[in-house]
């Protein structure tokens, strides 16, 4: 399962606002969030980019480490 650690999430908001923004790249499912530690994993079928899933934490409102 694929793994990415985002910085600035800081309540149950924040978890679901890049939840949200993962599963709206085709091909990502099964958001799962660890608030205390910033790790973020998810399902993927296919390729997808970095730039893309970086892009789509970012338009959220926070950064990928």
């Amino acid at each position: 399962m694929p793994e990415v650690t985002v910085k600035g999430m800081s309540c149950q908001h924040c978890v679901q606002a890049v939840t949200n923004a993962l599963e709206s790249i085709d091909g990502i499912a099964n958001v799962q969030v660890d608030l205390s530690t910033g790790r973020v994993e998810f399902e993927q079928s296919g390729e997808i980019p970095e730039p893309q899933i970086r892009q789509a934490v970012q338009d959220a409102g926070y950064e990928m480490e």
